[in-house]
């Protein structure tokens, strides 16, 4: 753990604890290798499957945390993001899937692996038993890591097999979305004393680490558990 200053917001502390790991996510060859454009086809179709079952799963962590918000406006936020996942989020992911020769039944009928499990898992658990301030946190990885990668590949999205999928994660919409969980993640940073703020600060590296789990995952072509 860094011993220079505090950063300014909850979330850039946070960020700085967890570099070691989003820095290993960065330099990972399947990260590498979409940023190159080099990274082997059939790699890639793994990780869209099961990306797949992650995204069904993220919907229920959304869900959860509609229920659990103590605010309103917080619920209609998350209510939101579950609805687009469930709607056009997937059904542009089974589309994206499609060009990748794999069809909607191939999706329907994929088995998790074991990282796919823990990931999606350790999310759901910590949306029914933790805090909404360690929900929050257990879901920030989610979006902010797929902003910043999306962001450092953007340069090198043309004439890249992989540009479509950059250009998605670095829209400014993804931008904005990870932005606003930021800024949740900070407000309710903002309201908890040092031990509250230690277990967010638990849920996010233990996201952080299953990102990253996730990559490797697809790397190795890991079979169904």
């Amino acid at each position: 753990m860094s011993s220079g200053p505090a950063a300014d917001r909850y979330s850039d502390e946070l960020r700085l604890l967890a570099s070691g790991i989003w820095e290993a996510q960065h330099a990972h060859p399947f990260v590498r290798g979409i940023g190159d454009g080099t990274l082997d086809a059939e790699r890639f179709r793994h990780y869209v499957r099961q990306d797949y079952l992650y995204l069904t799963e993220y919907a229920r962590l959304l869900s959860l945390a509609c229920a659990r918000a103590p605010q309103l406006a917080w619920m209609r936020r998350f209510a939101e993001l579950a609805g687009s996942i469930l709607g056009s989020e997937m059904d542009m992911h089974r589309e994206f899937a499609a060009t990748w020769g794999i069809g909607a039944e191939a999706l329907e009928h994929e088995r998790a692996t074991a990282t796919t499990r823990a990931y999606t898992d350790f999310l759901l658990r910590t949306a029914a038993l933790g805090d909404f301030s360690e929900l929050v946190s257990a879901l920030l990885p989610c979006m902010w890591g797929y902003a910043e990668v999306g962001r450092a590949l953007a340069p090198r999205a043309g004439g890249n097999p992989y540009g479509a999928w950059i250009e998605m994660y670095a829209s400014p919409e993804f931008a904005a979305q990870s932005g606003w969980c930021r800024a949740l993640t900070d407000e309710l940073a903002n309201q908890l004393d040092g031990s509250g703020r230690a277990r967010m600060l638990e849920a996010f590296l233990q996201s952080s680490r299953h990102e990253l789990a996730f990559w490797d995952m697809a790397w190795r072509l890991e079979g169904p558990a």
